[in-house]
Order: structure tokens, then sequence, then C-alpha cells
């Protein structure tokens, strides 16, 4: 299941560098076009706006996945295992929660404009909240089994926290993990 979803958000890593590498030429060359021919590309606003708002939403289950979003651990990371654990579910919870009202209002939303068309590509308005529907079953998966694993006893105390003060604070967690890792292992089999 693991290797499933690193495959998975593989993928939308390589999807989200294709959106953005679309985004950059289409706005570039708009500029462009429009400063040096006095001209433009008619759907480059469009399109990046449609674009920026799929890359926001698959970015986020990657960060998801990767417990990459910041927050605020100064309480939880105090609490005994037994209140970590707890209140790690209460917030999966919630967020699951979360999940099924985006999936539904983005499902409505799509539904409502189906037939709508966008005015310049004439695509149907629906893509743009069917970003929201692939982000809540996703996010729903992925909250899912890191519930499960929790329930199960599966993570550990340090993955009973899920998110961190700041970015530096989980890159320098993460560089003392490596040093200890380094440190444990016997003399000869370092390299």
């Amino acid at each position: 299941m693991t290797r499933l979803i690193d495959l998975y958000c593989r993928a939308l890593d390589a999807l989200i560098a294709f959106f953005l590498a679309v985004m950059v030429v289409l706005v570039f060359g708009n500029v462009v076009l429009r400063y040096a021919f006095n001209s433009g590309i008619t759907v480059s606003e469009e399109v990046s706006r449609w674009l920026f708002v799929w890359l926001t939403f698959l970015g986020a289950i990657v960060a998801l996945k990767e417990h990459g979003h910041l927050g605020t651990d100064m309480l939880v990371s105090r609490l005994p295992v037994a209140g970590k654990k707890a209140c790690l579910l209460v917030g999966q919870a919630l967020m699951l929660f979360i999940c099924w009202l985006l999936f539904r209002g983005s499902l409505e939303q799509a539904r409502i404009n189906w037939d709508v068309a966008a005015p310049v590509t004439g695509a149907s308005t629906a893509v743009f909240y069917a970003a929201g529907v692939v982000f809540a079953v996703s996010a729903a998966l992925l909250i899912a089994r890191e519930m499960w694993r929790a329930v199960t006893g599966q993570l550990s105390e340090a993955e009973l926290v899920m998110v961190k003060e700041s970015e530096e604070q989980g890159e320098l967690e993460a560089l003392q993990a490596e040093l200890a890792r380094d440190n444990a292992a016997p003399q000869g089999s370092r390299p």
C-alpha cells in the first residue's frame, strides 16, 4: 500500500511540474506578446487560473502524505502517548469530516456547472471544481490510512505528532535522527 501511495504522489509531483511549466510558458509568452507584438494568447489567463487551482490542490495531497503542513505541536508534544494518540485521532476525524464537506460541495458545484462553458476556452467549468473532488477523495484515503495506523499501533510516538512548528524544526529533527542512526551503527559498517 505504501508503494502505491508513493507512486501516486510521484505521479502527482510530475503532473504539478508539468502544470507549472505550462503556466510559466503561457504567462511569460503572453507578457512578451503583449509588450513586443501588441497581441496575446487569449486562453492564457483562463488556463493558467485553472492550472493554478489544480496545482494547489494536488500539491496539498502530496503535502498531506508527507506531513508537510505546518501546525502547532506545543501542547500535543508534551502529552503522554495516549493523549497524543487521542489528539491525533480527533484531528484526523475532523479532517475526514472536512474532506466530506469539500467532496460534497465540489461535486455539487461540478454538477451545477457541467453545462456552463468557460468564456474563452468553451470548456466545461466543472473541470475547475473537479480539483476539489480529487483532493477530497485522495486526502480522505490518506487520512483514513493514518487513522488505521494510529489505531492499530503502527505509529511510533514521534509519528503521533504529525505537525511541526516550522520547516527548520523539521529539518533539524531529520538531521538529528540521521546522526543518531550513524552513531548507533557499528564502527565497521560505516562507509
